[in-house]
């Protein structure tokens, strides 16, 4: 049987720690599915919307060859309501991500939450490239 690996992230400014993160959730398993934030999910809970449009993003992350499958994010206020129709058997975190581990166990069951390593945290975070961009 084959494991299933999901991960979730904005991916604006796909970046070095971008590529990192979704190599080592694809070494978790078999297959990797990546779910894509919508513009609107990124708004209501980062406060602004990414620089790259949903479709842009979304197309960046299958461009890296990494994923088996990219989706976008549901528009709904549940974030986790994704979960329960992709099955995946072990969801990967970044290390910055601020999700409860705990809300993710109630709500997947048997599936195992792992906690991904930072790379370069100093160097590569899409903050300092939008930063950057804000002062140009």
């Amino acid at each position: 049987m084959s494991r299933r690996v999901v991960c979730a992230g904005t991916f604006d400014y796909l970046h070095q720690g971008h590529i990192d993160f979704l190599t080592q959730a694809k070494e978790l398993g078999d297959e990797l599915i990546v779910i894509v934030a919508r513009d609107e999910t990124v708004s209501r809970i980062k406060g602004f919307l990414p620089k790259h449009n949903e479709e842009f993003r979304a197309q960046s992350v299958r461009d890296t060859g990494i994923p088996d499958k990219v989706v976008l994010g549901n528009l709904e206020n549940d974030l986790f309501h994704i979960l329960e129709a992709l099955k995946p058997g072990v969801i990967a975190l970044g290390y910055d991500q601020r999700v409860s581990e705990e809300a993710l166990r109630e709500r997947c069951g048997g599936c195992e939450i792992v906690r991904l390593t930072s790379y370069h945290p100093e160097k590569f975070k899409s903050s300092y490239y939008r930063n950057r961009e804000d002062k140009i």
